[in-house]
């Protein structure tokens, strides 16, 4: 068991581990560039892809998004409470409560626990997520909310497309499925990339309130999803999916989210920091009784 579980961190943190030296030694790393890339081709292409290549059936599909709306309803509820007792914007503390690193450290993590199927649910999870993210999440930090932020996000006509073709039993041509196949294939090791460059500029302020809230990420977003995969029934990989995508550290979009909008970004990159380092002592935990169960 530590063996299979040290083959699935390594290559996690050995690849967002490069992207650190690679920002500490001054290497140029465009992430506006690199984050529109994965968002816009990168992920779409997975998604499409893991589903098409390893599908799921559709009704397991319907209870991964199932479960991926309520674990974020839940979860924003729990941070509303929490951040209006805190007497805390919610603007600024909102969003990392709810959205979780999905992308960066829950794909590849699912795909080294579970392999292939295990990615094709934790893309449908991470779609769910980017969905809220790129819509709800960019409201709460603006203030603003509108569809056009929604019907803009590519992820949010890849997964209905491919829930068409599967529900349809539709052929696809071989030479789209290896584009598909390729496209998707530089957005995990981009994503960790990101993940390295990032938390090589960020700093911790106010380490009490970080930790406090880096514990509510990883610990109440596992409580939440063992709630909602209970309630759901979910078994095997599709259970050990949702809790190990529920239980990741802070996005490092809510801080560049609460840049963009002027959220206490010191503090947001202060709580990203330091869940994502909490992340490295708790992930050998849950993968331990994900496995295990």
């Amino acid at each position: 068991m530590t063996a299979q579980i040290f083959a699935i961190i390594a290559p996690v943190f050995l690849i967002a581990a490069i992207g650190f030296a690679w920002a500490r030694a001054k290497m140029p790393f465009d992430h506006n560039m690199v984050s529109a890339l994965v968002l816009n081709v990168g992920a779409p292409c997975l998604l499409l892809s893991q589903l098409l290549t390893h599908p799921i059936r559709l009704d397991l599909m319907a209870e991964i998004i199932a479960a991926g709306v309520g674990v974020m309803s839940l979860s924003a509820l729990g941070g509303i409470l929490l951040v209006r007792a805190l007497r805390l914007p919610v603007r600024a503390y909102l969003p990392v409560l709810i959205f979780p690193n999905v992308g960066n450290m829950g794909l590849p993590l699912c795909f080294f626990a579970f392999g292939d199927v295990g990615l094709a649910l934790a893309v449908a999870y991470f779609a769910v997520v980017s969905l809220f993210q790129f819509s709800l999440g960019i409201g709460i930090a603006s203030g603003r909310f509108g569809i056009n932020l929604l019907l803009r996000n590519p992820v949010m006509w890849s997964l209905p497309l491919a829930m068409i073709l599967l529900g349809t039993d539709t052929a696809v041509p071989a030479w789209i499925m290896n584009t598909l196949t390729i496209g998707g294939s530089f957005a995990i090791p981009l994503m960790l990339m990101s993940l390295g460059t990032s938390l090589a500029t960020l700093s911790v302020r106010s380490l009490g309130r970080a930790m406090g809230f880096s514990v509510a990420r990883i610990f109440g977003g596992f409580a939440v999803a063992l709630a909602v995969t209970a309630a759901l029934g979910l078994e095997g990989s599709a259970r050990g999916a949702v809790l190990i995508q529920s239980s990741m550290p802070a996005a490092v979009f809510n801080y560049l989210f609460a840049v963009r909008y002027g959220n206490a970004a010191s503090d947001v990159a202060g709580i990203v920091l330091t869940s994502t380092v909490l992340s490295f002592l708790t992930l050998p935990l849950l993968l331990a009784y994900v496995l295990g169960g």
